[in-house]
């Protein structure tokens, strides 16, 4: 029997209302739960706001009668515990001496790079003014993808795919660039 859309989504409508009530009631009493777990509040802030998500997605398994804030501290508990293992993953990457190699490794490429940022900007000195601006747009100003392609009155499709393009020719550009330096050194 085909459900009437109406009434399926004044019940999504309903369950929504329902467990935003629910969780704002409870969000301190997470958050507290959460921040005795973890040192730091913006990461407590962060785990609280993934519990969200994921007691959204369950909110279909919750029981109505019993209470809701030692349910959701059960998901909070293990996004906490999957906050810390990560952490103690990268915490044992560094004590291997993986920050001093990253360093290490940086020092020793600072040149090259730099030697390629010279070349990216004469690169994008040979760029129309349209690819220009797109690519300010989009890497140096963070602008939405959206508002670009609105600008240029281009769909998204053709302001990804011109977007591609600039990014060939210029990393074709830097690498020409780069190997005639090479030669002539």
């Amino acid at each position: 029997m085909p459900s009437d859309p109406k009434h399926s989504t004044g019940d999504r409508a309903a369950a929504q209302q329902r467990f935003l009530s629910l969780f704002l009631r409870s969000e301190r009493e997470v958050f507290r739960y959460v921040a005795a777990l973890v040192p730091n509040v913006a990461d407590a802030e962060d785990i609280v706001q993934q519990t969200a998500l994921v007691l959204w997605d369950k909110f279909d398994a919750y029981d109505p009668a019993q209470p809701f804030t030692p349910w959701a501290c059960r998901f909070a508990l293990n996004k906490a515990r999957q906050w810390i293992e990560r952490r103690q993953r990268w915490q044992t990457l560094l004590s291997d001496g993986l920050a001093e190699e990253l360093a290490r490794r940086r020092e020793e490429l600072l040149p090259e790079m730099e030697r390629r940022l010279v070349h990216l900007e004469g690169c994008l000195g040979k760029l129309s003014e349209e690819q220009r601006v797109l690519v300010e747009g989009y890497y140096y100003r963070r602008r939405d993808i959206g508002a670009l392609a609105g600008e240029s009155k281009r769909s998204v499709e053709a302001t990804y795919k011109m977007l591609q393009r600039v990014r060939h020719s210029l990393r074709r550009c830097v690498e020409n660039a780069t190997q005639q330096e090479e030669a002539t050194a």
